[in-house]
């Protein structure tokens, strides 16, 4: 994604008009995204339902691209404060990482065609929407160590497992969106990459200790093999 330019708002950075105005612009793309999917987002109609100028609506989001995976980002927001209205319920960190996953893809079952359109945005991203990208990523990740009640600096192993879940959230999707995959493939896939979270706990052996102390001690079977 590409660095902020000066014509080229930062949302940390709006006033209160600019930020009402760029929420305006993000309703009206995802409605007409829900409306007519990712072919019916064109810049023009967004700059209208939203009431703005072509040329400021460029300003915000330079192509369909950027508007749609900002879309995406919004969306994603909204999902990261439901945990505030509707606690999680399940005990295990995975189970609770699996839970708000599941969450999101039950919100895009409901809006397929907003899905198909913000997945494909996220899909035919190049480097210069690179910075639109990462914040969704960022975000991303948030909301994972947010469900595991992740204190303090996660361990190199736990963010390779929310990667993974991260890829494999993004994956399921766009396989259920194609038609390629159930629901129910969709939640057994999605539980099973939410279980590495349990496998990095803290105080476990990251993949890398684990097979430096088989090789300190190859007589010797680690203790949780026991």
């Amino acid at each position: 994604m590409a660095t902020e330019t000066a014509s080229q708002p930062s949302p940390s950075h709006l006033t209160g008009r600019q930020e009402a105005r760029r929420r305006s612009i993000l309703r009206a793309s995802a409605e007409l995204a829900s409306r007519g999917g990712f072919d019916a987002v064109q810049m023009r109609e967004v700059a209208e339902s939203s009431g703005v100028a072509l040329g400021t609506l460029y300003r915000y989001f330079p192509s369909k691209i950027h508007l749609l995976v900002a879309t995406l980002r919004d969306q994603l927001q909204r999902l990261h404060a439901t945990p505030a209205r509707r606690p999680l319920t399940a005990e295990a960190p995975s189970e609770r990482v699996a839970e708000t996953v599941l969450r999101a893809f039950r919100a895009m079952r409901r809006e397929p065609l907003l899905a198909d359109a913000m997945v494909r945005a996220l899909t035919f991203a190049d480097r210069s929407v690179s910075e639109e990208v990462a914040a969704v990523s960022r975000l991303t990740t948030a909301i994972i160590l947010d469900a595991v009640g992740q204190t303090g600096a996660p361990s190199p192993e736990r963010l390779s497992a929310v990667r993974v879940i991260e890829h494999t959230w993004h994956a399921t999707l766009v396989a259920w969106l194609a038609g390629r995959s159930s629901t129910e493939r969709v939640r057994t896939d999605i539980e099973t990459a939410c279980r590495l979270i349990d496998l990095t706990a803290p105080g476990e052996a990251g993949p890398e200790e684990a097979h430096a102390g088989g090789a300190r001690n190859p007589g010797r079977a680690p203790e949780r093999a026991r």
